[in-house]
């Protein structure tokens, strides 16, 4: 443990600096302000474009020409022609078009009727006009209506879902400044005076004497003449004199390319992030059919879609090494997220009369920022400020000694603490609690050793008081840095956290309350879970901005079974909160994770800031009403559930590697993407990732990500493509099943996992059970008769404080087990001749203690007989087989010399008594 370094003091009550700037005024180092709207211009302008200012500075250009759609303009809509759908919705509000006609049909007439329209052709060939295209349309599902109406309505649409790219407008600007020319090329059915009425924005101002060269005008697009028009049509203006910006690799590019003009292709979506578009269901190809139902009549996708292609190509980087691909994660996938989540919250707080609301550390430094940033956007006087809080300190301050149910809560929530290590957090020593003494190295794993300990530290009148005396001290403490930060200056102190349980708004209101103090804490989270029911049960405020109290499931459930990364990419760079000192001075844990996960930390963190800084100059930018982001909350949903369900390969090799703490008094560390879970890979089956427990895998879906075959199973399985029951065998069931024995003599029901058979032939099984002295298991593997090649069996075990691994995965470790109805027929093949046939597991005898905890895994390939049991039975191994399996196990064991003093005598006798 530490105290808290400088570089983060700043954040604790009454240091943070920044804190006590008032909102929008100049000094505030985090803000520079451009007409009131905070941006930053480093991670706002789009590096691609830079080329293209040099050469306006340098006049190294005669002229330059742009693009006009998805280059000057983009729209709000992930295709073009989703448009068409958002045009039917208003068509069939205003009694234009039937009531019947739902907005996927229309968009697949208005897809028809151009294409019927071009191939119809006229004197400008293929090149037609939108009057044209409506009067392709079937005339019998349209009132009777001019069709200069439905022409100009088209229009509006169009207008009302375009945005003007600033990075592209500094550029027009940047041009009219020094007098360079300017000409428009565009591919479009629109008229010169639609496509001008497009154009007619603010920033755009120097285009309204622009040249247009227009396809429709012309009878040729981009990509088959229209170039060779506008070089007709420049007199004394060589190829190379000109500069072109656009979108189409092709038309903007490579066509403009061979002709000798200079180009830069202002690509729009780039590999990786359409690989990221395909996971959240969004399709690209206008000639998809399939369609996004979750399009807003009024915003579309919110410009979600276009706006994060923008950020991400803006940085100029792929998802290559691995702090692009954090960042590129931060941009694309976090940065909307917590962006709309921002914004609710200075909202909902705006609301509800709250000047300040607390962010607790660590994830409080970037929430803190990004609630300051939104709130300024919209001039909301609302300010967050960083507060050091953590759930373990908070419950230590709430925890009443006098009611053992909620002492044993406190400890079992404590995971894989030993007993010394709970009384060092209770500061106590151990002769104070001679009735543990015996049970210092013991691994608080399991419901007895918990009640044990409960029991111990109260029943008696010292060490309640004892108890007392520290919670007390813990809860002052904790009051003493609410008091300084001004915390408990208003009668409602509210919390802005990711959520998940409530646990720390549960704890503190309980502090507050036992204090006698009026102060109520509330809260607003990103998603909590089932476990925040207790907040409403107490009667506290704590509102989800995308799930709440586990609801809708299919939102709440994947964020808060796999939270994981959104904490370490939200954290900052610091240990956990594990105390205060008397002087209100935080006390953190050692930092974990490596140099390079820190790395990959901050890149996902700016990725974050960046896309805010996108979104906001984007809103400031804009000359009609935006769309509040945080009301594309299922939007927003979608594009977070969707990483968790079906990470990416490039994903999974960053974020697998990742460390992350049990940050509840625990000092255990563990792998976001589990060693012990790296042979399963070829083993395992979609459904067996939804039965790993939190404990075996924070983030099951990233173990398929490892595997193309597994991945795309998982990934067809989280879309709803596919029913779970795809992936399972037919038949009768059966399942592995696990049993322990314990030091009384008895065997005791443990825990069964389904049988399954995956892509590869291959089956898994990991189970776990928690008792005070297991000494050994027997696994029924197959769980009916079957012949079984056993691959590896493994069991991790907490023997005497300290955990082992024990693993049988050869001829000679298998040898060495009891077979009980089934028979080892040699290297690793046993036949099971019943339900019940199992194999003993002597943990006791290979650890040399019994057991608190045993999590078995096992990998094996299964061929099934008949279950009436008259199959052949297939013979054992001979003795010959297994004495040499066991000779061999014993010599690499012991060594030469011991097996040769000790191990012989040993080994015969136990043949002896086959």
């Amino acid at each position: 443990m530490k105290r808290v370094c400088p570089e983060t003091l700043r954040l604790s009550p009454r240091s943070d600096a920044l804190a006590r700037v008032p909102p929008n005024s100049a000094n505030d180092p985090r803000e520079k302000t451009v007409t009131g709207v905070t941006t930053d211009v480093r991670t706002s302008r789009h590096n691609r474009l830079e080329p293209v200012r040099t050469a306006i500075l340098d006049r190294a250009c005669a002229l330059l020409s742009l693009d006009v759609f998805d280059t000057v303009l983009w729209r709000r809509v992930p295709r073009p022609t989703d448009l068409f759908g958002v045009l039917g919705s208003g068509l069939r509000r205003d009694g234009l078009i039937p009531s019947w006609l739902t907005d996927a049909t229309f968009r697949q007439m208005r897809i028809d009727a151009e294409g019927a329209a071009r191939a119809a052709g006229g004197a400008l060939g293929e090149e037609v006009s939108l009057a044209d295209i409506w009067r392709s349309m079937p005339r019998a599902l349209l009132h009777d209506v001019p069709l200069e109406k439905y022409v100009a309505e088209e229009v509006r649409v169009e207008r009302a879902f375009t945005e003007v790219d600033p990075d592209v407008a500094e550029l027009i600007a940047l041009a009219a400044q020094h007098a360079l020319p300017l000409i428009v090329v565009s591919d479009t059915y629109f008229t010169d005076a639609q496509l001008r009425h497009l154009l007619d924005r603010r920033g755009l101002e120097p285009l309204r004497d622009a040249r247009v060269f227009r396809s429709q005008e012309h009878g040729a697009d981009k990509a088959s003449g229209l170039w060779e028009v506008v070089l007709q049509n420049l007199p004394g203006t060589a190829p190379e004199q000109i500069l072109h910006v656009g979108d189409n690799e092709t038309a903007d590019h490579d066509v403009p390319g061979k002709l000798g003009i200079r180009t830069v292709h202002f690509r729009r979506i780039d590999e990786c992030f359409a690989d990221v578009l395909d996971r959240e269901g969004v399709p690209l190809d206008p000639r998809d059919h399939r369609y996004p139902t979750r399009l807003d009549p009024e915003h579309g996708d919110f410009g979600l879609t276009g706006l994060r292609a923008k950020v991400l190509q803006a940085n100029g980087t792929a998802a290559g090494s691995a702090t692009a691909t954090a960042w590129r994660f931060g941009a694309s996938v976090l940065g909307p997220v917590l962006t709309g989540f921002a914004e609710w919250v200075a909202r909902t707080a705006h609301e509800a009369g709250w000047p300040t609301v607390w962010c607790p550390m660590r994830e409080g430094e970037l929430l803190a920022d990004l609630v300051d940033s939104a709130a300024l956007q919209h001039g909301w006087p609302v300010r967050a400020r960083p507060i050091w809080l953590s759930r373990h300190v908070v419950s230590l301050a709430a925890l009443d000694a006098t009611d053992r149910a909620r002492v044993r809560d406190f400890i079992r929530q404590r995971h894989l603490l030993t007993v010394r290590q709970l009384l060092t957090i209770l500061e106590l020593r151990p002769g104070e609690v001679p009735l543990l003494a015996a049970d210092l190295e013991t691994v608080l794993d399991h419901s007895g050793i918990s009640e044990k300990v409960s029991v111990a530290l109260t029943e008696t009148p010292y060490l309640l008081n004892r108890l007392a005396c520290t919670t007390t001290a813990a809860r002052e403490r904790l009051l003493t840095v609410l008091d300084e930060a001004g915390a408990l200056d208003s009668p409602e102190l509210p919390l802005v956290d990711l959520g998940w349980g409530g646990t720390i708004q549960l704890h503190l209101a309980r502090v507050l309350r036992g204090t006698r103090s009026d102060v109520v804490p509330s809260a607003l989270y990103l998603a909590t879970d089932e476990r925040s029911a207790q907040l409403q049960r107490e009667g506290l405020r704590a509102q989800g901005f995308l799930g709440q109290t586990g609801h809708p499931r299919e939102v709440a459930y994947p964020i808060t079974r796999s939270p994981e990364v959104i904490e370490q990419c939200v954290n900052a760079i610091c240990g956990s909160l594990v105390a205060f000192t008397d002087d209100a001075t935080p006390v953190l844990a050692p930092v974990t994770g490596t140099k390079a996960q820190e790395l990959e930390r901050r890149a996902a963190q700016d990725g974050i800031r960046a896309f805010q800084a996108r979104w906001n100059r984007q809103v400031a930018s804009t000359d009609q009403p935006h769309a509040p982001l945080h009301a594309a909350s299922s939007w927003l949903a979608n594009i977070l559930v969707s990483a968790l369900r079906a990470p990416t390969a490039r994903e999974a090799s960053v974020f697998g590697n990742w460390r992350h703490e049990d940050n509840f008094g625990s000092a255990v560390i563990t792998r976001v993407f589990p060693e012990d879970l790296r042979q399963a890979i070829p083993y395992l089956s979609p459904n067996d990732l939804g039965d790993l427990r939190l404990r075996d895998a924070f983030w099951p879906a990233l173990l398929a990500a490892s595997d193309p075959h597994l991945g795309a199973a998982s990934r067809a399985l989280a879309s709803g493509a596919v029913d779970p029951i795809a992936f399972e065998p037919a038949g009768e069931e059966s399942a592995t099943t696990l049993r322990f024995l314990t030091g009384d003599g008895q065997w005791h029901d443990g825990a069964d996992r389904r049988v399954r058979v995956n892509h590869n032939g291959l089956s898994f099984a990991r189970m776990t059970v928690h008792a005070e002295d297991i000494v050994a298991v027997s696994l029924a593997v197959p769980g009916r008769p079957a012949l079984v090649r056993i691959d590896w069996i493994e069991a991790n075990v907490v023997t005497g404080g300290r955990r082992e691994t024990i693993t049988w995965d050869t001829p000679e470790t298998l040898a060495a087990l009891t077979f009980v109805d089934c028979t080892w027929t040699g290297a690793n093949l046993v036949q099971f001749h019943s339900p019940l046939a199992a194999i003993w597991l002597p943990l006791a005898a290979s650890t040399g203690a019994p057991s608190t905890t045993v999590c078995v895994t096992a990998g094996f390939a299964m061929l099934p007989t008949s279950r009436s049991g008259l199959g052949m039975r297939l013979p054992p191994a001979s003795r010959a087989q297994r004495a040499q399996a066991l000779l061999r196990r014993e010599l690499r064991a012991r060594g030469v010399r011991g097996f040769a003093t000790t191990a012989a005598r040993a080994v015969v006798r136990r043949i002896a008594r086959w």
